[in-house]
């Protein structure tokens, strides 16, 4: 076995230790407590889709962004991306013994397939809005689920695409939510012309959004949109010539958008937004990825899911966007296992991540910069369903085993919500507020959870769960196991050079 260890972050590495066994036994038995570098135009990597840069149309002069309480925002300025460095090195960790078994709690039924009524701890920044009428016409046509939000780096701001109209196939625009004001309020923002329900929206800390449409097939294009008065205002800043592209989560900075172009046999990654001169190319990964989680708070290391060109598992590796691409691993639990990063918190080094290590795709937790193994608790095992973390506590310094984590959970009756600390390992599942952008919300220092909504009588609303206080459980010398054996210490050694993705630098042991 062996494990990834990796430097102290002050110093500039990122990385996660894992080992698992091939088959092992569940690591913690809780049970739940219910319910190619493509390059300017003409130039293109071998064995990769060529990409075209397309310069933005400079000829408009939009208005300042009318926002009451932000001020105007300059359309020019570029972002800034600054940050530490990425560095790593293997070891090797010993496995610490399993937990005692103790009998599982009895499930909550889960949630029903019709808006639920939150629970009483869901309280609501607006007044209890009224049901949505039943639809009793056999006539009536359903109405398509709106896209869920996408929340700006610092939770100021989201953004969505709605629709209008009673058609089958109704009119779509974006919509911008203001999160970090007395109570949440949206603003239109449509244009002379309906959007694609397949675009993207993504919004900037500045209060504009981004929208991403594929105007042809394989032509996408990018604008910033801001409320200009009665009117939006649009700024055009050019488009790329891709078969793919997706638009990864908002950067750190809140000002810079970046979006990935996977190819045949290397995977680009562009800035779209923030940059002076349009889409800029800034890094190229060989081999083909997805995913996309920021590891910092300045907008520098990238984690991506990458599989190697030719086939073989998905492993997360870091990419340094201010060292050319610098590419270096994260995850190594086991040599053929797919291990995918989910999610990551800045402050307190807590890591998700997703692995078939233990014989099946289980949900796992690790710590950045830490030599123990990657653990797979039993009680984020739910019958039927799947669970997907989507926010964790911030400025839990140092104490990644204290973070609450929201977990969206999906399962044939719909999708709820789950509350789990690894400290205190037992899921607490909760019923989602009527109209929950599923998979959307953020985390207060303080614990609260804020779900954003959308239902007829609140078509802008936030409602609020606090984290239950779990039950103290043994304490150990090393905090990972509840059992009165002694703890077994963690042990570090370096691999061999062949094995060592960097040279000059030693892995402590």
């Amino acid at each position: 076995m062996t494990a990834c260890a990796i430097e102290d972050k002050t110093t500039g590495v990122a990385g996660v230790a894992a080992t698992a066994e091939p088959a092992p036994g569940p690591a913690e038995p809780d049970g739940p407590d219910g319910p190619g570098e493509p390059g300017a135009t003409g130039a293109s990597d071998e064995g990769a889709d060529p990409v075209r840069a397309v310069p933005p149309d400079r000829s408009t002069d939009p208005a300042a962004p009318d926002d009451p309480g932000r001020p105007a925002a300059d359309p020019g300025t570029p972002g800034a991306v600054a940050g530490p460095g990425a560095r790593a090195a293997y070891g090797e960790a010993a496995a610490v013994p399993p937990l005692p078994s103790v009998p599982p709690l009895p499930p909550v039924p889960p949630v029903p397939s019709a808006p639920p009524t939150p629970p009483p701890s869901l309280a609501r920044t607006e007044e209890a809005p009224r049901p949505a009428d039943e639809e009793t016409s056999s006539t009536a046509r359903p109405r398509p689920v709106p896209p869920p939000l996408t929340i700006a780096a610092d939770h100021s701001y989201a953004a969505r695409l709605t629709a209008t109209g009673e058609s089958a196939e109704p009119a779509w625009f974006p919509e911008r939510w203001t999160l970090d004001g007395p109570e949440p309020y949206a603003v239109r923002l449509p244009l002379d012309r309906p959007e694609r329900a397949g675009s993207d929206v993504l919004p900037l800390s500045d209060g504009r959004v981004l929208i991403r449409r594929e105007v042809a097939a394989g032509r996408h294009t990018f604008s910033l949109l801001y409320p200009t008065g009665p009117g939006t205002g649009e700024l055009p800043l050019g488009g790329l010539d891709c078969p793919e592209l997706t638009l990864l989560p908002p950067s750190p900075d809140g000002m810079s958008a970046f979006a990935l172009l996977p190819g045949t046999r290397s995977t680009g990654v562009w800035l779209v937004a923030g940059g002076a001169f349009g889409p800029e190319h800034v890094a190229d990964v060989p081999g083909r990825c997805s995913g996309g989680t920021w590891l910092d708070r300045e907008g520098r290391l990238l984690a991506l899911d990458r599989q190697m060109p030719g086939g073989g598992p998905v492993k997360a590796v870091v990419v340094d966007l201010e060292r050319d691409g610098e590419v270096t691993p994260l995850l190594q639990i086991a040599p053929e296992s797919n291990d995918r990063l989910l999610l990551a918190d800045p402050d307190s080094g807590l890591l998700l991540v997703r692995s078939d290590a233990p014989g099946q795709d289980r949900l796992g937790w690790g710590v950045l910069g830490s030599c123990l193994p990657v653990r797979f608790p039993e009680c984020l095992r739910v019958p039927d369903a799947t669970l997907t973390p989507f926010a964790v506590q911030p400025g839990q310094m140092l104490m990644p085993e204290s973070c609450a984590v929201a977990l969206r959970i999906d399962g044939p009756a719909g999708s709820w919500v789950g509350l789990w600390r690894p400290a205190g390992r037992r899921l607490h599942q909760f019923a989602a507020p009527g109209g929950w952008a599923a998979g959307s919300g953020f985390w207060t220092r303080d614990g609260v959870l804020h779900l954003p909504y959308a239902q007829e009588g609140a078509p802008c609303a936030v409602a609020l769960l606090e984290a239950p206080v779990d039950e103290p459980h043994q304490a150990v010398a090393n905090g990972t196991d509840a059992s009165a054996a002694a703890p077994v210490p963690a042990a570090c050694r370096p691999v061999p050079l062949g094995q060592a993705p960097l040279t000059g630098r030693t892995a402590p042991g």
